[in-house]
C-alpha cells in the first residue's frame, strides 16, 4: 500500500469504497498534531491554542522545550491509501482533563496509533490502559525526538508491558514517509485482527 501524494484536493477519488476512522493518541506533547499534519493529503484541521499561565499547573511541559501550544479539541486529517481505501485520522488531546472527549472519539474507530516518547514512557500507561478498556486494537510508535538516546525495541516493549502481538515501531512524526510506514503497519495489524478491510 502506498500513500497518495499530498494535495489540497478536497474530494475523494470516485473509486473509494471503504472509509476507516483511526485515532492518533498519546500523552501531552508527544507529536500527535505533527504526525497528522505530516500525513494528511488535505489541509489538516487543528485546534491548537497558546498555553496560558492558568494551564501551566495542569499541562506539564517538562522535557518539551519550546512547547507553547496545546490541542484543545482534536486534529483531523485524511490519507488515501489506495484506490478504494481512505483513512480519517483523528488526533486526540493527551491531557487527562480531555478523557471524556477522547472516549467519545473512540466510537466508530477501527483502531489507534499510540505515539510514545522514550523520555516519558510512564505517561503512556494511562493512554494504553484506556485503549485496552475500550477493546480498541492499537500499535505503538516511538517518536524519535532529536538528541534522545535510542532504546532497544525489546527493552521498550518490556517497559510498556506490551503483548508480543502488539506492533511496536519507530517513527519520525515530522517525516511523511516515516509516518506513512507507521500508519501502514497499523492498518496491517488491524487487517489481521478484524478482517474488515478486505478491499485494502
Amino acid at each position: 500500500m502506498d500513500c497518495a501524494p499530498a494535495s489540497e484536493t478536497a474530494y475523494l477519488p470516485e473509486g473509494v469504497q471503504t472509509a476507516v476512522k483511526v485515532l492518533v493518541v498519546g500523552h501531552f506533547a508527544v507529536g500527535k498534531t505533527t504526525f497528522v499534519g505530516a500525513l494528511s493529503e488535505i489541509r489538516p484541521l487543528r485546534t491548537e491554542e497558546v498555553m496560558t499561565q492558568a494551564g501551566s499547573s495542569v499541562d506539564d511541559p517538562t522535557g518539551t522545550p519550546g512547547k507553547n501550544t496545546t490541542t484543545v479539541a482534536l486534529d483531523f486529517g485524511r490519507v488515501t491509501l489506495n484506490d478504494t481505501l481512505v483513512l480519517y485520522l483523528f488526533g486526540a488531546p493527551g491531557q487527562r482533563r480531555f478523557t471524556a472527549l477522547w472516549q467519545d472519539l473512540t466510537r466508530g474507530a477501527l483502531g489507534a496509533l499510540v505515539l510514545a516518547d522514550t523520555r516519558r514512557l510512564d505517561q503512556s500507561f494511562e493512554v494504553i490502559g484506556l485503549l485496552e478498556e475500550s477493546g480498541l486494537p492499537y500499535a505503538v510508535a516511538l517518536n524519535d525526538f532529536d538528541g534522545v538516546p535510542e532504546h532497544g525495541i525489546d527493552e521498550v516493549r518490556e517497559a510498556l508491558d506490551l503483548l508480543p502481538s502488539t506492533p511496536l515501531l519507530r517513527c519520525d512524526a515530522r517525516d511523511r514517509a516515516s509516518a506513512a510506514e507507521t500508519l501502514i503497519a497499523l492498518v496491517a495489524h488491524l487487517l489481521t485482527r478484524t478482517g474488515e478491510l478486505e478491499t485494502a
